[in-house]
Formats: C-alpha cells, sequence, structure tokens
C-alpha cells in the first residue's frame, strides 16, 4: 500500500499544472457563457436540426480518416473551402437573428439571474386554449377555412417575416375576424407564439407527401408541411367541410373532436412547475431575516 502512494506522489510531482491567475478564470467564465448562450439559441431554431446534419457528416469523415479512405479525405480536403461557405449561407437567416439578439440583450441581466425563477411555466394559458378550441369549432359550424400555427420550440421567424405583424392577444372573436371570407386577413395561416397572434396571411412550405389523400386541398397540405419542418402543432378548419384536423410531425390527423383538440393544446403547454431562482430566495430570506432583527 506505501509502494503505490510512494509512486502515486512520485508521479504526482513530475506533472507540472500551468498556473492560473484571475485572468484565465475570467477568460474560462466567458467562454463558458459564450457557448451556453450559442446552445440555448441553437435549442430555440431549426438550426438544431441542421446542426446534427453537419455533425453527422463530420462523424462520416472521422470514420474515413480512421480507415485511411484516401478518395475521401482528398475530396473533402479539396471541398473544405466551399463547405464552409456553405455553412454560413445555410444558417443565414439564424446568424443574422442571433447578431440581432446580442445587441438587444442585457448582458448582466443574463449573467446574474436575479429575478429569473417561476413558479409555473407553460407556452400558453388555460384561457388561450379555451379561446381557440372555441374559435375552431365555431368556424367549423359555418365552414369558415382556417389554419393556424402554434409555435413550440423553434421559432417560426422566417414564417412571420412573410406575413402581416399583428401582435395582438388571442380571443376567438379575434381569429373568428381574420378569416371571414372577403377580408384582408382571411387569406394565409396565422401565426401564435406564446398568448399572442403574432402574425396573419403567413405563407407556409407546402408537403411533398404523395400519401396525403388527393382530396385535401392547399390548406391541409400548408399545415403538415410547416409540421414537418418544425415542432409547431397547426390547426386546420376545412372550408368544404367544416372538420377539424391537427398536424404535427409530419403527420394528420382529421376530423378531431373539440376534447381531442383540447388534450393535443394541453399537451402543448408543456405546463410544469419550478422551483423560483436560489439566488432569488437567499437574497429574500436575507431581507426577511434583516426584518426580524429590526423588529425585535
Amino acid at each position: 500500500m506505501q509502494d503505490i502512494s510512494v509512486i502515486v506522489s512520485q508521479y504526482l510531482s513530475k506533472l507540472s499544472l500551468p498556473g492560473m491567475g484571475i485572468t484565465d478564470v475570467i477568460e474560462i467564465a466567458l467562454i463558458s457563457f459564450f457557448i451556453y448562450q450559442f446552445m440555448v439559441w441553437i435549442k430555440f431554431t431549426r438550426a438544431y436540426t441542421l446542426l446534427k446534419g453537419i455533425l453527422t457528416v463530420v462523424a462520416f469523415i472521422l470514420i474515413a480518416y480512421i480507415f485511411k479512405m484516401n478518395t475521401i479525405l482528398w475530396i473533402v480536403k479539396n471541398l473544405a473551402s466551399v463547405l464552409l461557405l456553405s455553412v454560413v449561407v445555410i444558417f443565414q437567416p439564424e446568424l443574422r437573428k442571433v447578431l440581432e439578439q446580442l445587441g438587444q440583450k442585457k448582458i448582466m441581466a443574463a449573467i446574474i439571474p436575479f429575478d429569473t425563477g417561476k413558479e409555473v411555466q407553460e407556452r400558453f394559458t388555460d384561457k388561450t386554449v379555451n379561446e381557440l378550441v372555441k374559435a375552431c369549432f365555431d368556424m367549423g359550424e359555418v365552414k369558415t377555412g382556417a389554419l393556424i400555427v402554434i409555435e413550440q420550440e423553434n421559432r417560426l421567424s422566417e414564417y412571420e417575416r412573410t406575413g402581416i405583424n399583428v401582435d395582438a392577444v388571442i380571443t376567438s372573436q379575434l381569429l373568428i375576424n381574420i378569416f371571414e371570407h372577403n377580408t384582408p386577413l382571411h387569406d394565409g395561416a396565422v401565426l401564435i407564439r406564446e398568448n399572442r397572434i403574432v402574425a396573419a396571411t403567413c405563407y407556409l412550405p407546402l408537403s411533398d407527401n404523395m400519401e396525403l389523400s388527393k382530396q385535401l386541398g392547399t390548406r391541409h397540405r400548408a399545415g403538415v408541411g410547416i409540421s414537418e419542418v418544425s415542432d409547431s402543432i397547426t390547426i386546420i378548419v376545412s372550408e368544404e367541410t367544416g372538420q377539424v384536423s391537427i398536424a404535427q410531425n409530419g403527420r394528420l390527423t382529421r376530423g378531431v373532436t373539440s376534447a381531442e383538440l383540447r388534450a393535443a393544446l394541453v399537451k402543448a403547454q408543456n405546463k410544469k412547475v419550478v422551483n423560483n431562482s436560489k439566488l432569488r430566495h437567499l437574497l429574500k430570506g436575507r431581507v426577511k431575516h434583516e426584518e426580524e432583527k429590526a423588529d425585535r
């Protein structure tokens, strides 16, 4: 046992660890912060899906390097500059968005979150769920066509820009009025973010899925199309039959009931209870302690 401890101590004595000063600590903290912000940004954009594709290509190149696949390595080497340029072009909308957000972000508030804790976190409220269900089935009764896209994790800013900004609180009356025939905003999709209608008349990508029924029109294909490229949940009200359908993850569920629509929206709420910020609790506890001392 003593021999092992002697060997370990001799080995450790030979190690030369670099010195670390206050500048190094600050540098590590800054790098960690920016990596964290980058990962948060990736999470809320379609860039996450693109990043997984790039990582797959990198893994393929690594395998080619390990097994000495010289032809593949030669092709990659000669196309490296083109590939880097392609990445910049592919991520151009997301890069522009993150630079805009960086200019608007309060850096100190992000580093030191004094008051970021919430008791309940949810994408939208129960009132929004009720208004959506009521609006869809009221429109279904009179066969008013509607296309409502509810944003979840992936930001849909690129589709928001194709429409007209609304920025209004969700009510069933407003949704019905937007999709009323012969009104300026009835054509296209409504985009919902949290508890607000952010845009109307938005253009959506059409699905190329050949398994979809030929009876379905552009509205249903657009609803499925946006669900194929994002994690959004889309509600479609048929103008011909008045049926309410849901599109999510590239799948279309037709003729849902009000209870089924409500259940899908409640699931999309992603409601969860979380503890408040520990720093906030600490400060509140300290203030309370000081007040008790003052009362004594």
